[in-house]
């Protein structure tokens, strides 16, 4: 995610220099590439910023974009986090190839539902950690996720079914056309572009989260790093089994597990000296030597 977050940084500047220089040589326009060979953009396209409306946003939705990143290489070490963001550039690359060949429509496609398929991956992973609106408003997680699928389902269901609405006579273009002509490319566009989600999450989630609790089990490492992690997983087991209703306290904040039972508690493979923590601070402190 370092390296994704650095051509980002490299595709704001090229924006706010000239947009025209990305969407005219740089951008996924599948007419271009099939009709005139420019098959660079099929790989240059990933470096459209996020949130490009102006600099001091730009900067911040980076930040923001490598902190998931950087959490989910953690959770799922770099093997399954490379799988799934590729994933998501491939079928970012089908959704644009079916909009053109098959309805003549091309679509610019950029980053955004790649980096919202890292956003809906750490929200289901950390559904209590808060993100501040504003940087006032402290909003979970999930309740943003929720949100988003909503926005993604009436996306896809507008405009696959108000297409084919229109395009048997059972609807005007006037009367459904408040929230714009809909485009059964967009429709199918938006499903495919998260297909990386849907895949992870829905099909071969279970085994993806299955002991993802615990700091790093699922990342990679050195062979003496990955050994104690393990030995500092069986000392946590084996304190588990001693005292069934022990209670579990967060490092950092205070919060136990009689004050707090929604929330998980782990010890951190990191740190020296079995420190515990929640959720929403065990991939953010700063850990103990």
């Amino acid at each position: 995610m370092k390296y994704i977050s650095i051509l980002y940084v490299i595709g704001g500047i090229i924006y706010y220099a000239n947009p025209l220089i990305y969407y005219g040589y740089l951008s996924l326009n599948m007419e271009m590439i099939l009709g005139y060979g420019e098959v660079w953009r099929l790989i240059t396209f990933i470096i459209f910023p996020p949130g490009s409306s102006n600099i001091l946003f730009l900067l911040i939705t980076i930040y923001l974009y490598y902190f998931l990143g950087t959490q989910l290489e953690n959770i799922w070490g770099a093997f399954k986090f490379n799988l799934y963001f590729f994933m998501g550039i491939i079928f970012n690359i089908l959704a644009a190839f079916i909009a053109y060949v098959c309805f003549g429509e091309v679509m610019l496609m950029t980053t955004y539902y790649l980096n919202m398929s890292l956003f809906l991956a750490f929200a289901m992973i950390y559904p209590n950690s808060k993100v501040y609106l504003f940087f006032i408003l402290p909003v979970k997680m999930i309740w943003l996720a929720i949100i988003y699928a909503v926005y993604i389902g009436f996306t896809v269901f507008y405009n696959i079914i108000g297409y084919i609405l229109v395009e048997n006579g059972y609807i005007y273009t006037d009367i459904i056309g408040v929230f714009g002509l809909p485009s059964i490319a967009v429709g199918l566009s938006a499903f495919i572009s998260i297909l990386n989600f849907i895949i992870f999450f829905c099909l071969i989630g279970k085994n993806l989260l299955r002991g993802y609790g615990f700091a790093g089990k699922m990342s990679g490492g050195s062979f003496k790093d990955n050994a104690k992690r393990k030995k500092r997983q069986r000392d946590f087991q084996s304190r588990a089994k001693t005292n069934d209703n022990m209670v579990h306290k967060c490092h950092i904040c205070g919060r136990t597990s009689e004050s707090n039972p929604e929330l998980n508690f782990r010890y951190c493979s990191k740190c020296n000296g079995g420190y515990e923590y929640c959720e929403e601070h065990l991939f953010t402190h700063e850990h103990v030597k």
